[in-house]
């Protein structure tokens, strides 16, 4: 590759995922208020999905939280991470679904492998977004930009929004600015009429609290940001925040696109409707710390990984969180140890509150590429230590 060729750098964002994914199982359901949350999808004993009867957002009661929400719902004033209960009051009439997750990772494997036939250098970053290098691809931006679109429409059925930059800060936030369905071309001469005059928080890296600092110190746009003395930043954020947030305003970035890293972990978490008490919920959350560890192990197969460090994750109902690990001598894949090892840290933290948040994590990761008995690996067997200590 030509080292002094201008990068084009693109960002793939799917619309509203989760909740378009949902709109192809129930078309009837298009350009209605939707929302996604509340809990996962059972499906009926005979194995078809559950009956077409929605039920509503101001039925619901409980303590989850918006996964996604049609484009419609957003119109009302629901967003993702907001409590369901909060966004009942905004639009009760909105329908509320549960999520699908085993869906929407099949539709994000095939968006995905659709762009890859078109343009291969991608670094996943998510079930719903990636970005693309373009710099070596013959063509126009644009036409090529529309082809990868075409291809993912013709693959999922399914909208997305591509932004075209000369790197990843400004093609995440160009990805965003023509939505649904959007495809924005920038070049850095654009900077000053499409990208000063937004939020600061647009900005990926600005999160909630320093946008609050900033606007507690009168900046609110990225161009009050990009006019700000560089020293003045450092004074306020830390040399190296500060720093970046100069560079950032101004749209530098030289971050590569990577194409392969190694996971760090592999987790499970469920927060529950309700607290639950060690003792007198012992056989619900037994069964729920089972099911994590086994799902865990699951993602470990498929991705091709063990893991030596095994540790939990609790929340309690006053919102306190305890993590607990231990490292084995050797990396395993298999549910029984990583149940067992799980388990065995649960012992070591106090169960004297009810709980509101369950997680089981795998870390210390290696690639497995054969079936290999680990060591500290033992055939399947009942779970005989006790979860929850009475």
């Amino acid at each position: 590759m030509n080292s002094t060729a201008p990068r084009r750098i693109a960002h793939l964002d799917m619309d509203a995922f989760y909740a378009s994914v949902e709109l192809l199982r129930y078309p009837e359901l298009r350009d209605q208020a939707v929302v996604i949350g509340g809990g996962r999808r059972q499906a009926s004993e005979d194995g078809a999905d559950q009956p077409k009867v929605f039920a509503r957002l101001r039925d619901y009661t409980g303590r989850g939280v918006i996964t996604t929400a049609t484009y419609a719902a957003r119109k009302l004033g629901v967003h993702s991470g907001m409590g369901l209960m909060k966004a009942a009051a905004l639009a009760p009439d909105a329908i509320l679904l549960p999520a699908d997750f085993d869906a929407y990772r099949h539709y994000s494997r095939l968006f995905k492998a659709a762009v890859a036939r078109i343009a291969p250098e991608i670094e996943d970053r998510g079930i719903d977004e990636i970005y693309i290098d373009l710099t070596t691809l013959p063509g126009a931006l644009r036409e090529t930009a529309q082809q990868i679109k075409d291809a993912v429409c013709a693959a999922t059925g399914l909208s997305c929004s591509i932004g075209v930059s000369p790197n990843k800060l400004l093609a995440k936030i160009c990805s965003d600015l023509e939505k649904p369905d959007g495809l924005t071309l920038l070049t850095t001469a654009d900077i000053p009429t499409r990208i000063w005059p937004l939020p600061a928080r647009k900005i990926n890296g600005i999160g909630p609290k320093a946008a609050a600092k900033l606007e507690q110190l009168s900046i609110r746009t990225i161009g009050e940001l990009a006019a700000a003395d560089p020293q003045w930043l450092i004074v306020h954020f830390g040399h190296s925040y500060g720093a970046w947030l100069h560079e950032a305003s101004h749209g530098r970035d030289e971050r590569p696109v990577v194409t392969h890293s190694e996971p760090k972990s592999i987790s499970r978490e469920t927060t529950f409707e309700r607290d639950l008490h060690p003792v007198h919920d012992r056989a619900k959350l037994s069964s729920i710390f089972t099911s994590l560890c086994v799902r865990v192990a699951e993602d470990l197969a498929r991705k091709h990984y063990a893991g030596r460090t095994i540790g939990i994750k609790l929340r309690y109902d006053d919102f306190r969180t305890v993590t607990r690990d231990y490292s084995l001598e050797l990396p395993t894949q298999a549910a029984s140890v990583i149940r067992r090892v799980a388990g065995e840290c649960l012992k070591r933290v106090p169960l004297d509150k009810r709980l509101r948040l369950l997680g089981v994590r795998v870390g210390s990761l290696s690639p497995m590429y054969t079936n290999l008995n680990q060591a500290g690996e033992h055939p399947a067997q009942p779970y005989t230590l006790p979860l929850f200590n009475d």
